[in-house]
């Protein structure tokens, strides 16, 4: 059997989680104060849900502001029961963090991330770059490539894009995603929703909404550096439109199940808080 080697430091636990150590300097931080500062963090994947999260090493975490937790959140996150409010400045944080209930992890707590879920800690940073929505998975690559092939999208019979320099999305785990010039895409048939999604590998995400289909054409405004190819680009979901690239009609993805938490256009995205959006979303919920 093959193993690759992005998996070989990869630890099951018999709780099903999976988690591996990161060589990363990581920090956390609550406003202005510094929570967490580690340069041994781990990554841990609970199961059933495709996006990873940091745990810490109890000694590089600033426990003098926990708090056993008032209302605990006991059986969330694989069974945990240990959880703690984050007093700071006055302000004291829910169930910000948690052990789990692994005894690989029994040393390290993990925290939750306000951009994630609306509570938690609310800057991280990686080494001197920050982050966005959930630490990037080391096994998932994103790689957008201009491209000079013939793509052209349709929806309900109307062809609404025709081009010939799309850039091509290449994300590990979702169908190839086109991205096409506004000259060449029919603009007077979108209309642009305040629905926004955000993604830790391409930004924030606005959205448009055509021939009766809500919110099935996005761009990004300002993407990250990793992806600045697609800036000011529209794609549209290949599960609800029909595209044909040099003359092959592709086939339609599969939509995600209901209520799985993977995105046709990011396994990672959410709905990113009010103070990174331009208007709050149509639909405050995570992105299925």
């Amino acid at each position: 059997m093959t193993t690759f080697p992005t998996a070989r430091d990869v630890r099951t636990t018999p709780e099903g989680l999976l988690w591996e150590p990161s060589e990363r300097w990581v920090r956390g931080r609550k406003g202005d104060v510094t929570v967490v500062d580690s340069r041994h963090p781990v990554l841990v994947w609970e199961p059933d849900f495709p996006v990873p999260l940091y745990a810490f090493p109890r000694a590089d975490v600033r426990e003098d502001l926990l708090r056993p937790a008032k209302n605990p959140a006991t059986g969330t996150h694989t069974g945990s029961r240990i959880f703690y409010d984050l007093e700071v400045d006055g302000e004291l944080v829910e169930n910000a963090a948690w052990t789990f209930p692994a005894a690989d992890l029994a040393g390290h707590i993990a925290f939750a991330w306000f951009r994630r879920r609306g509570t938690g800690l609310d800057h991280w940073y990686e080494e001197e770059e920050e982050i966005f929505v959930h630490p990037r998975d080391p096994h998932k690559r994103v790689d957008a490539m201009a491209g000079s092939r013939h793509v052209r999208v349709e929806i309900d019979g109307t062809v609404v894009a025709d081009t010939h320099r799309p850039v091509l999305l290449f994300e590990t785990g979702l169908p190839t995603r086109y991205y096409i010039p506004r000259e060449d895409v029919r603009l007077d048939l979108l209309e642009a929703t305040d629905h926004h999604t955000g993604c830790p590998y391409k930004g924030t995400a606005e959205y448009w909404s055509t021939g009766g289909h809500a919110n099935i054409v996005w761009s990004y405004p300002d993407p990250l550096p990793a992806v600045a190819a697609v800036k000011g680009l529209l794609a549209f979901f290949n599960e609800a439109v029909d595209i044909t690239v040099d003359g092959e009609r592709l086939e339609r993805p599969v939509p995600p199940s209901p209520g799985r938490s993977s995105d046709r256009n990011c396994p990672q995205e959410v709905v990113p808080p009010p103070y990174l959006r331009r208007s709050p979303p149509n639909r405050p919920r995570h992105v299925t």
